[in-house]
């Protein structure tokens, strides 16, 4: 593990990106329809609004993913992966996230390399794609070859705490080569086994559902929407600064 392990939020528009920054998050990763499809690339509007909340753009991270589903992406998906990537870059972020393996469960290295190209000097982080393959940490060195900065990963279980052992292999597989981040279920209580297993960052998205109760009619969908909790943040803050303390 890194000296100081990164705490890191995700979010869907600029409210949540304040509340998670000024609640301890040491930066955000903005994506949208998360509850209902793990994420997707948000608008450029919408990054433009979270740069200009945050006190440093660079740190923010932007999920680029064009559809649910698989991973497994034709030649017109990456190159609209590719575009919006570059279009991220141009506002101002300092991450993209993004992810792509082949149909027997390889990383893309096609996809990676054209997305690397369109990130210029922003970090490139491989999404939890990589929890869909039986052992993640034997993709460690083609993502290294791809250029990829850090991977979010569960460990390839449901809750993070429960791929540990998983994650512990992850980071001994990089050996330092990469970043290793800690995310799916996340728990403020699970932050100090996380970070016994060696991730450089824990990543949550710290959400509550909004309350409201207004219809959406017969064709806008369930009612309400998540947002994001600053007192969850806060307790997380709390979680990594204990730790540091002790250690």
């Amino acid at each position: 593990m890194t000296d100081r392990a990164a705490l890191e939020i995700a979010v869907q528009d600029a409210a949540g990106a304040r509340l998670a920054l000024r609640a301890g998050a040491d930066r955000v990763e903005l994506c949208q329809a998360l509850s209902a499809t793990g994420g997707l690339t948000p608008s450029g509007a919408t990054v433009d609004a979270v740069c200009a909340v945050a006190e440093h753009p660079a740190g923010i991270a932007v999920l680029v993913r064009p559809r649910p589903g698989g991973f497994v992406y034709d030649p017109d998906e990456v190159a609209v992966v590719a575009a919006d990537i570059a279009d991220a870059v141009r506002r101002g972020v300092g991450a993209v996230v993004v992810g792509a393996l082949t149909a027997d469960g390889t990383v893309d290295r096609r996809a990676l390399d054209a997305w690397r190209s369109a990130a210029g000097d922003a970090d490139v982080v491989f999404h939890r794609a990589i929890d869909t393959v039986p052992e993640p940490s034997a993709l460690i060195d083609d993502l290294v070859v791809c250029g990829v900065r850090r991977v979010l990963t569960s460990g390839g279980a449901a809750r993070s705490v429960d791929g540990a052992a998983t994650l512990a292999r992850m980071v001994a597989a990089a050996d330092g080569r990469l970043q290793i981040m800690a995310g799916g279920g996340v728990r403020p209580d699970d932050i100090a086994a996380l970070l016994d297993a060696g991730v450089d960052a824990v990543h949550l998205s710290a959400r509550r559902p909004s309350g409201d109760p207004s219809s959406t009619g017969p064709g806008g969908g369930e009612p309400g929407w998540d947002v994001t909790d600053p007192a969850i943040v806060a307790l997380a803050a709390a979680a990594l600064e204990r730790y540091r303390s002790v250690r």
